[in-house]
């Protein structure tokens, strides 16, 4: 009986010896790579629209229409925040992108042409600026280095908030490119915390109320 008995635990560990060592099933092996190439294709998260470089007043810009050379020219951003181009006349330029300011222009040259392929290019740009103001102890212009300044980091820069500053209700002016003004509210406190960090756009006012 011991004998039979050590024969049957014998062939019972051989098979799960044999179980474990079983390779993979062949028809499983497309879908594990199919799966591993499918993560690595996953659509990677877009940087926020915040930090892209968006025009402003000053800024020298080239804009080329594709086998048009009389509407390819060159423009500089008024101080009202618009250029002139023809066919379309004034265009509001200040706190679009390149790209957003290509789109607007080809689709109003639509009207006219085809079709038409826009490229803008960006030749020179100036400093941009937005400006703090209220209860802070150095108020006026600050420059957005590289248009990648927060409100936190425009706030020191301006000397910090004043003793009776209303730190939950600071806002944010700010001009859309089709010219409505809006209004954005920021909680120092919040961002003092470690909230999202809010970024400036050229031209932006922060107003700080007592």
């Amino acid at each position: 009986m011991k004998h039979t008995s050590n024969v049957c635990r014998s062939l019972a560990v051989m098979a799960v010896a044999t179980f474990m060592l079983s390779p993979i099933p062949a028809t499983a092996r497309p879908l594990a790579l199919a799966a591993a190439i499918d993560a690595d294709k996953a659509p990677k998260p877009e940087a926020p629209s915040d930090q892209e470089y968006r025009l402003g007043p000053g800024d020298k810009i080239r804009i080329e229409v594709y086998k048009d050379p009389q509407l390819s020219q060159s423009a500089q951003i008024r101080p009202d925040g618009k250029i002139t181009l023809p066919l379309i006349g004034d265009l509001e330029a200040t706190g679009r992108t390149p790209l957003e300011l290509r789109d607007s222009i080809a689709r109003q040259l639509k009207e006219y042409m085809t079709n038409p392929v826009v490229t803008v290019i960006v030749v020179e740009a100036s400093a941009a600026t937005a400006y703090v103001m209220g209860e802070v102890n150095h108020p006026g212009a600050v420059t957005l280095q590289g248009g990648q300044l927060t409100v936190l980091q425009a706030l020191a820069i301006a000397g910090g908030l004043k003793d009776f500053a209303n730190t939950k209700n600071i806002r944010i002016l700010r001009r859309s490119p089709v010219g409505l003004l809006q209004t954005i509210t920021f909680n120092y406190k919040d961002a003092i915390r470690g909230a999202a960090p809010v970024y400036l756009r050229t031209g932006d006012t922060v107003v700080v109320p007592d």
